[in-house]
């Protein structure tokens, strides 16, 4: 899989930016605040429909416009396909795809499949809980794409339960009754999403320690993945054991709605919501210790990198390469890191590379190169970029 054309209109800082690609490494470089990160971020709100930088879609329209596009003609599977996302603040966003709209945006989510290395990633092991569940969520829906409509589903069920919980103290006893209803969808759209979850670590577990073993070094403490839930069932933190059966959905919801029994009287005490999926953490370890409050600077960007290397050994054994997109990592890394990242890196079908200056990225990863400065993104002279038609004279319209 890759990007053989990108264009963006009216995203972040551009008004318009037009870039062939092509597969193997394209490094972008221009200084701080050029907008070679907004492209990349652009690549991966096709993947994800949403940003890695902000939550909101209101940052992502350029000042002064109403809504931002971004289009792309991607190379899958000996097929050209044409994606174009209409980013609507307030409003819906549209999606196409060759030309046709689909009836609801999540279902371009799979077709694209990317997987991102950012400075923001240190959260991943020292940042709050709700950082790394939205990572492991993030990565469900790209191996499991029908996993985004358990998640909304599931999201919009807690938001409803939560407003009936903060009533439900001074109410009568209807209201309780209806409380009984929202327990019986949040226990088994969670026993959905806790299912899932489970299965993913213990699927990534055994990446995330060989690949910060290949990071770290001989001599490094191994790195172990965990996970603690708010129904013990479902893990109470300490390292997946890979041969323990995981418990099912049906058996998830059911220990669920026991736990939620249990909490009722708390839960309308407070008014929130105390059980399930959303209160819930990837517990990293490095050795004996939780990485959380223990690894040293050094070892947690070791730890964040190992992570993203083991999504991408993940999802590449299970189809086509995702693209590997590095926003300006590559000048906080050491010479080992940056080692071990230029090796996968240079190996992906395609890799978009983010840097200040092109000395930060090591010369293997130095194919195509993008100058963005002032405005523009150009392809130096010489490079090997593919000048073929732009996505929308194959069929994806301006707009």
């Amino acid at each position: 899989m890759y990007l053989r054309h990108l264009q963006v209109g009216q995203f972040r800082s551009w008004e318009s930016a037009d870039l062939a690609l092509t597969p193997g490494p394209t490094v972008l470089v221009g200084r701080n605040g050029q907008g070679k990160t907004n492209l990349v971020e652009a690549v991966g709100y096709l993947a994800t429909l949403g940003s890695h930088r902000v939550s909101a879609d209101a940052p992502l329209v350029r000042h002064g416009a109403t809504q931002a596009v971004v289009r792309a003609a991607l190379r899958k599977d000996e097929r050209e396909l044409l994606v174009e996302v209409e980013i609507n603040p307030g409003r819906a966003n549209r999606v196409r795809v060759n030309r046709a709209p689909l009836p609801r945006p999540r279902e371009l989510l799979g077709l694209v499949r990317t997987v991102l290395f950012a400075p923001e990633d240190l959260a991943l092991v020292r940042g709050d809980p709700a950082e790394r569940r939205r990572f492991l969520d993030d990565l469900l829906v790209s191996r499991t794409p029908r996993l985004a409509g358990v998640r909304s589903d599931y999201d919009r069920v807690l938001k409803q339960r939560n407003a009936l919980l903060k009533t439900a103290k001074l109410a009568r006893g209807d209201a309780l009754a209806t409380l009984d209803v929202w327990d019986g969808h949040l226990t088994e759209l969670g026993g959905q999403l806790l299912a899932a979850r489970l299965q993913l670590v213990a699927d990534l577990a055994p990446y995330v320690a060989e690949s910060y073993a290949g990071v770290a070094g001989p001599g490094a403490d191994r790195a172990a993945l965990g996970y603690s839930s708010s129904v013990p069932l479902a893990g109470d933190g300490t390292p997946v054991d890979p041969a323990r059966v995981l418990p099912g959905a049906e058996e998830l919801a059911a220990a669920l709605r026991e736990r939620v029994g249990e909490r009722r009287k708390e839960e309308v005490d407070r008014g929130v919501t105390l059980v399930g999926p959303h209160r819930d953490d990837l517990v990293l370890h490095l050795g004996p210790a939780p990485a959380k409050g223990y690894a040293s600077h050094g070892e947690s960007w070791s730890f964040a990198l190992a992570v993203k290397l083991a999504c991408f050994a993940l999802l590449r054994a299970e189809g086509d390469d995702p693209i590997l997109v590095l926003d300006d990592v590559f000048a906080e890394l050491d010479s080992g890191r940056r080692a071990a990242l230029a090796e996968v890196a240079r190996s992906a079908e395609q890799t978009l590379i983010t840097a200040a200056v092109a000395e930060d990225v090591p010369a293997v990863l130095l194919g195509t190169r993008v100058q963005v400065a002032d405005g523009q993104a150009r392809v130096l002279p010489g490079e090997p970029a593919d000048a073929s038609a732009p996505a929308e004279e194959a069929g994806v319209d301006r707009g």
